[in-house]
C-alpha cells in the first residue's frame, strides 16, 4: 500500500524534532500535555467553532493511550510521528480508533455521521454557504465499504473501502497536522 503524497510530507528535520521536545519541556513542565494544550497547538482557540472543538477532543482522547486525561511524553511522540511521518495504514487505523467513539471495534451510521458532519464543517468552515449531504455522504460510504451489509463497519472493511476508492479514502482518512504550524513557527525565530 502506498503513501499518497500530501502537505504533511514536508521534511521534518532531527532539528525540528529536537525543538518539539524543547517546546514539549517548555510548555509542559509537569511532563504532561493536556487537552487545552493539545488544542492550541492545532490552532482551535476560542473564535474556533463547537465542531472543531469535539473533532480535537477525539482526536485527543485516541492518542490518550492510557485514558488518563492528558499525554506523556511518549504518548506525544508516537502522535507527533504517526501525525508527522506515519504510513497511510497507520493514519487509517487511527482515523478509525478516531471515529470509534465507543471502542467497540466497529463503526455504525451514527458514529461515521457525527465524524463526517465535523469534518465536513470543519472543511467549509471558510465557505459556510455550501451545502453538504452528510446523509448522502454517510450512505455512500456505507454501501462501498459495508461489504456485509449489517450496518457495522470493522477495521478491515475500512481499510479496503479506503484502499478501493479514492473518494471513500478522501472521506475517511483524517489528515490533520500541526506540520505547518510547527514550521511556520519556527522560521518566524529570530
Amino acid at each position: 500500500m502506498g503513501q499518497r503524497p500530501s502537505n504533511l510530507d514536508k521534511e521534518v528535520t532531527l532539528q525540528h524534532m529536537q525543538e518539539l521536545y524543547l517546546k514539549f519541556a517548555t510548555d509542559c513542565p509537569s511532563g504532561n500535555l493536556h487537552l487545552h494544550e493539545f488544542k492550541k497547538i492545532f490552532g482551535i482557540n476560542s473564535k474556533s467553532t463547537e465542531e472543531e472543538c469535539a473533532f480535537m477532543d477525539n482526536v485527543f482522547r485516541s492518542f490518550d493511550t492510557n485514558h488518563d486525561g492528558h499525554l506523556d511524553f511518549m504518548e506525544y511522540v508516537a502522535a507527533i510521528h504517526l501525525v508527522l511521518r506515519g504510513k497511510l495504514e497507520d493514519k487509517l487505523r487511527w482515523s478509525f480508533k478516531v471515529y470509534d467513539r465507543n471502542g467497540n471495534g466497529c463503526l455504525d451510521r451514527q458514529e461515521v455521521r457525527h465524524i463526517v458532519k465535523i469534518i465536513t464543517k470543519i472543511k467549509t468552515h471558510n465557505d459556510p454557504g455550501v451545502p453538504v449531504d452528510v446523509d448522502g455522504i454517510c450512505d455512500r460510504i456505507f454501501d462501498s465499504v459495508d461489504k456485509n451489509k449489517d450496518s457495522q463497519i470493522t477495521l478491515e472493511e475500512f481499510m479496503e473501502g479506503a484502499e478501493k476508492d479514492p473518494w471513500v479514502l478522501e472521506q475517511l482518512k483524517l489528515d490533520i497536522g500541526p506540520c505547518d504550524w510547527f514550521i511556520d513557527r519556527n522560521e518566524k525565530k529570530p
